[in-house]
């Protein structure tokens, strides 16, 4: 087998890289500097140097692979928007080139857009479409690829992905304590996140290309739940600080523009994943990974 994996450099992506290649598998990534190129290439995979957003490097990719992972994304906030509706036509791309294939193609959602009191689970949908919720448009391209016939399948990751180079979540919300000299929750701090290793991610995107199931979503998720009390209260012991409960007021001051994603409350399961597909998370928890390797 020889998997396209885009974003093939990235946090996720690299471990994909690094999973596929321990399995046998070969691989063909999408880079876009010149460093990581090598990297790549040092990793034992192939490497295509270029633009995700180039239509004739996807279909490139994509004809001369058995599968494709789609792990590319741009996470400019200041045009969330636009890269959204730049991933949909990345996914339709996808979906064109293999219709009437076999292959199957693997994109990346998130748990947080179906913020809810239960507990999510695989057969939730997004409680809105892309006009409300611009990250929707990636689920939606997939589903425009499924009714051509593509095997497309979503892995919605969790909040925290963790593990080392992480960039993600919670290394911003530890720059803020820092900052702000106090670690902090809102309100009770009783809202959830739920949180998986990024090699245990990695081997979740592997059995779905080897196993192509019927199920079309997947949850990446290790740890159902975790209180975001628990998280702050982790970082301020990490850095010696004072972790103190805000209202909505003090938590604009203090998060800033993050405090939309600090009252995430996305606990979730993954009990038909690990069904599915066998899978086993089995890499360091979250608070254990932090207090180790985060400090």
């Amino acid at each position: 087998m020889r998997v396209f994996v885009t974003g093939a450099s990235g946090f996720v992506g690299s471990a994909i890289v690094r999973e596929l290649i321990a399995s046998g598998i070969q691989v063909l990534g999408l880079v876009r500097s010149e460093s990581a190129l090598q990297n790549l290439l040092a990793s034992g995979a192939e490497g295509l140097l270029g633009d995700v957003n180039n239509p004739e490097m996807l279909k490139q990719g994509a004809q001369s692979c058995d599968a494709i992972i789609h792990t590319a994304f741009n996470h400019d906030f200041s045009r969330y928007k636009e890269n959204c509706e730049d991933d949909r036509k990345v996914i339709e791309c996808f979906g064109d080139v293999l219709a009437g294939t076999e292959k199957p193609l693997v994109i990346t959602s998130g748990i947080g857009l179906l913020r809810s009191e239960n507990l999510i689970t695989e057969d939730d949908a997004l409680p809105f479409g892309s006009d409300v919720i611009p990250r929707a448009a990636s689920e939606e391209a997939a589903a425009v690829a499924r009714s051509k016939g593509v095997k497309a399948y979503i892995v919605r990751l969790p909040p925290t992905v963790h593990g080392a180079g992480d960039h993600g979540f919670v290394p911003i919300i530890i720059g803020l304590a820092k900052d702000n000299r106090k670690s902090a929750y809102i309100g009770e701090g009783h809202n959830r996140w739920s949180a998986v290793h990024r090699f245990d991610a990695a081997k979740l995107y592997r059995l779905i290309v080897e196993k192509k199931p019927e199920q079309q979503v997947f949850n990446a998720v290790a740890e159902e739940g975790i209180p975001f009390k628990t998280i702050a209260k982790t970082i301020g012991n990490g850095l010696n600080l004072s972790t103190v409960s805000l209202n909505a007021d003090e938590a604009d001051k203090h998060f800033t523009w993050f405090s939309h994603f600090a009252t995430f409350n996305c606990a979730a399961s993954s009990e038909k994943t690990k069904a599915i597909l066998g899978w086993k998370p089995e890499h360091i928890d979250l608070l254990n990974d932090m207090k180790e390797n985060y400090f």
